[in-house]
């Protein structure tokens, strides 16, 4: 009897397992199938995060409004950093609502494996989906935010302390995009240095809170002594933090160099993220 012999390689498999996980594995294709696994998520960590809460979502204004509130009192009323002509409140509400944007992208992305490892130890699908979830759970708290910054900025505006450029505005969005992309790249990487070295998350939260004081979220880059100011350059959330604050004010110290060194940063620390991230997905799951 003759056998009719089938070669794999013909088959239109749809799955495939393979030993080894590659560098680059991202299926565009795949991770669309799980778009309603994404959103619900998104869904499963807002809920969890403001449940049998007094305030609920709330808590997403009253955050950078305490925040800006002590910025205020402290380095502007007590230590005596002047923010020119513009109020105090924007002036901090601005560098506050894109930090949060970053630490909370960075921070959150950072505890995908410690947070989920018994879902990842169960059932299969795509590891960055719970990443990507996070990610889009965090720009909705950030848009809440942004919200709020437009608010004050358009009552400021309206009561003609703030003159309105709407071509100045757009740049909000390429900034967005690239703080965004630092702490997305940023936070998948440390979500694999943290699944190995559980003693660094203690340390990425200290990183963070000095990390903020080199961001020139309530000071401009202007006021930084010349002899340190190469200590805030190298730093790629520098410059825009100064973009972003010109957006809204038309001030600020804008260099289109610091830009695209931001960029390219950006771009790096995302593709790394990512291919490390894929590589090292599957292996972690033995340590967890």
């Amino acid at each position: 009897m003759n056998k009719k012999v089938i070669n794999p390689e013909t088959l239109n498999w749809e799955w495939e397992i393979r030993p080894e996980t590659s560098w680059w594995n991202i299926n565009l294709k795949e991770l669309y199938a799980y778009k309603d696994l994404i959103l619900q998520l998104a869904r499963k960590e807002f809920l969890g995060l403001y449940q049998q809460t007094l305030l609920g979502p709330f808590w997403a204004l009253l955050q950078p409004l305490l925040t800006v509130l002590i910025y205020v009192l402290v380095f502007n009323n007590v230590i005596g950093i002047s923010t020119g002509n513009v109020p105090p409140f924007l002036f901090n509400l601005i560098g506050i609502t894109l930090w949060n944007l970053f630490s909370e992208v960075f921070l959150q992305t950072s505890k995908t494996f410690s947070l989920n490892a018994e879902i990842f130890s169960k059932v299969y699908f795509p590891r960055v989906v719970v990443a990507i979830s996070t990610l889009w759970l965090q720009l909705l708290l950030f848009a809440v935010q942004l919200i709020l910054l437009f608010a004050t900025y358009l009552f400021l505006v309206l009561q003609g302390n703030l003159n309105f450029n709407i071509a100045n505005i757009l740049l909000i969005f390429p900034i967005i995009i690239i703080t965004t992309g630092i702490g997305f790249g940023g936070g998948l990487i440390f979500s694999v240095l943290t699944a190995k070295y559980r003693d660094l998350s203690a340390l990425i939260n200290l990183l963070i809170r000095l990390l903020m004081f080199v961001c020139p979220i309530f000071y401009t880059m202007s006021m930084v002594p010349e002899n340190m100011q190469w200590f805030v350059i190298i730093n790629p959330l520098s410059s825009l933090f100064e973009y972003f604050r010109y957006a809204f004010l038309g001030t600020g110290t804008l260099n289109i160099f610091l830009l695209s060194y931001s960029t390219i940063f950006m771009i790096t620390i995302v593709a790394f993220g990512i291919m490390l991230f894929n590589k090292m997905s599957d292996k972690l799951i033995d340590i967890l």
